[in-house]
């Protein structure tokens, strides 16, 4: 059963996790093992429980406790349910977006590439995607337009960081991904060994165009996003199948990365 402990300041050490940890001190890469994140709003924490993920400390508004709140905590076993009054916890930046509940929680063990890409038919690839509103929204996008698993190269924001979990509605937890290694074979070559066809996301002129037939007769396909502002790297588009652009109008060059990969999911969706 939770252990509910009241707390009336906001500079109270139970409050650090949530208050003044930095995501790189909850990540713990010295002690992966001991690393955490935090899940924002009830319904955000159901879906990591539903994934599996371990609870550690939950935050709450105090009148949430016997209101919305209250499955969560019921799920949550034996541990500690701190609570405050709104004048404490509206200290925390960005509190009112958690709709009164946050959860600490431990993070995964990562899985591999070959684990994630099981059963796999559509999956995106993410290459040094730094803004973790975007990862966010990729992710939700992913989950909502018919992608099977998310691949991020070791440069990209973490899916659990606490914007990025925000703005994804906790996709993250529903759909598989994993971060690629290098183990000195290309990953477009391992996805090319378990039978991907790669999809470079890019502005060429010799692109095919997103409704091209032969991408959608493809049984497997890894479509490729890049980077904020620089897109793909040359090398990346080289060693891809195909390369692909959505059209645009008006004099339009190009769409920020979420919104590219929305019409992207959508458009190469396995049918």
């Amino acid at each position: 059963m939770a252990r509910i402990v009241e707390v009336t300041e906001f500079a109270a050490p139970e409050l650090d996790i949530y208050a003044r940890l930095t995501e790189n001190q909850l990540v713990n890469r010295e002690h992966p093992e001991q690393g955490l994140f935090i899940a924002e709003s009830p319904r955000v924490i159901e879906r990591a429980l539903d994934a599996g993920c371990e609870p550690v400390s939950l935050l709450l508004e105090k009148k949430h406790i016997e209101g919305q709140a209250h499955e969560v905590i019921a799920r949550c076993g034996d541990i500690p349910v701190y609570t405050a009054e709104f004048s404490v916890l509206a200290q925390l930046t960005g509190f009112h977006l958690t709709r009164g509940a946050l959860c600490a929680m431990r993070r995964p063990q990562r899985r591999s590439v070959q684990e994630v890409l099981s059963g796999a038919h559509r999956v995106a690839v993410l290459e040094d995607v730094v803004n973790p509103t975007n990862i966010g929204a990729i992710f939700r996008s992913a989950a909502a337009l018919g992608m099977d698993a998310v691949l991020l190269t070791p440069a990209c924001s973490d899916p659990l960081y606490r914007r990025a979990i925000r703005v994804s509605m906790g996709t993250v937890f529903q759909i598989p991904w994993t971060y690629l290694e290098n183990d000195g074979t290309s990953w477009q070559r391992q996805l090319g060994n378990m039978g991907f066809k790669t999809v470079a996301m890019a502005l060429r002129d010799d692109s095919l165009g997103i409704d091209d037939p032969r991408l959608r007769d493809e049984e497997k396909l890894a479509v490729v996003l890049g980077t904020e502002g620089d897109g793909l790297a040359c090398d990346t588009i080289y060693a891809c199948d195909y390369t692909v652009r959505i059209p645009m109008y008006h004099g339009v060059d190009s769409l920020n990365v979420a919104a590219a990969s929305a019409v992207a999911f959508w458009e190469l969706r396995r049918r």
